[in-house]
């Protein structure tokens, strides 16, 4: 049947497709495409300069979680690791595969596997809390949000992340109360236990936590931005304020293990919340699938460095 990995590809495949199809099915996908091709070729290139600047935004923020936890790991490294896990997540389960497949790689350069999963886990969740503020900021500013998504609905979600979030850091504390004292000689409790202990060593980091998170909100404001250029290019009458709702939760739906690239799912979310702007479902299709193709687009550095690597 293959391995565990193709299997999990096969299946989130197929959810993806089978929600794509669904999507599909109430649409005009002819006018969908058409809509596609008569969007502004400059605006296209501006949204993947955009693109590209978050790329290097991200890679920049992880450095300096690893800057911050004294991992000495050369900037053509961290950016060569970015990129290939990158291009390996668009194809695994989520934004999952992508980070297991860079904290994998990052532990075979600095052989301490816990600090390298550490710095990983860091990136990622302020890259959701950044995504909690930005929806908290969108439907203070723009009441109209709450036609598609009641404030009590985004005050909850915002608050159980920025409560997950803080956890994190408290994890070496919380683990050593829960584990069972037989159980702390085993292999599994130390890696658990060496994993908690790195993660809360960025209690002291403040300085970095805070570079982290300012860069966080810049990735996920461009990503807002390339969002509301492609409505514009296909004529989507929506304010910009409004895509800081839509953007954050799709974004958030698309780090759930259930799609592959970002296909069904997080799109049948964006869709969602777009039609109480009266935004026609055939537009709605045409902007989250031009979303895709230009994040895709961004994962095409890692595939040309993934291709030229003999391992």
């Amino acid at each position: 049947m293959g391995s565990p990995v193709w299997r999990s590809v096969w299946l989130r495949g197929t959810i993806s497709a089978v929600i794509l199809a669904y999507l599909i099915s109430g649409i005009d996908v002819a006018a969908a495409w058409a809509a596609v091709a008569q969007v502004d070729t400059l605006l296209i290139l501006a949204v993947l300069g955009l693109v590209g600047v978050d790329r290097s935004v991200m890679i920049s923020r992880w450095l300096l979680v690893l800057r911050g936890s004294g991992q000495q790991v050369a900037v053509k490294s961290v950016a060569w690791i970015f990129l290939v896990s990158s291009f390996i997540g668009s194809a695994l389960p989520a934004s999952v595969g992508g980070d297991a497949a860079r904290a994998y790689t990052l532990s075979r350069r600095t052989d301490d596997t816990s600090e390298a999963v550490a710095s990983v886990a860091i990136d990622r969740l302020f890259g959701i809390l950044s995504l909690a503020v930005l929806a908290v900021i969108g439907a203070l500013l723009w009441g109209s949000v709450r036609d598609a998504l009641p404030i009590g609905i985004v005050w909850t979600a915002a608050g159980l992340v920025v409560a997950g979030c803080a956890s994190v850091f408290w994890a070496d504390r919380l683990l050593r109360r829960l584990l069972p004292a037989s159980w702390h000689d085993k292999r599994v409790a130390v890696a658990l236990v060496g994993l908690a202990d790195a993660l809360s060593r960025y209690r002291g980091r403040r300085a970095t936590l805070a570079g982290v998170f300012v860069l966080s909100v810049i990735v996920q404001l461009l990503r807002v931005v390339q969002a509301y250029l492609l409505g514009l290019g296909l004529g989507i009458d929506v304010t910009l304020g409004y895509y800081l709702v839509v953007m954050p939760v799709g974004l958030l739906m698309l780090l759930l293990p259930v799609s592959v690239a970002g296909v069904g799912a997080p799109q049948g979310v964006i869709m969602w919340l777009l039609r109480p702007q009266g935004v026609p479902n055939d537009l709605s299709f045409a902007l989250t699938t031009l979303i895709i193709l230009t994040g895709l687009a961004g994962n095409l550095p890692g595939a040309w460095l993934y291709a030229r690597s003999k391992r």
